[in-house]
């Protein structure tokens, strides 16, 4: 299931793990870009669309 990880990640976390800034991580949640869930007032990264997102990336060819 979710091998004791958390099932979501705050931004702060996600931006750490994308190694991106947390100011760069909240302008993608904005966006849409980054997948968010709004509980409340907290922005919440689900860790499988998180992990998705970047399943995708990895297929999609950089162009010059």
């Amino acid at each position: 299931m979710h091998n004791g990880e958390k099932l979501t990640l705050d931004i702060s976390e996600a931006a750490e793990l994308l190694g991106i800034s947390r100011n760069l991580a909240y302008e993608l949640a904005k966006s849409g870009t980054l997948p968010v869930v709004k509980l409340g007032k907290r922005l919440l990264v689900p860790r499988r669309a998180l992990e998705k997102l970047l399943e995708e990336a990895k297929a999609t060819p950089v162009s010059k």
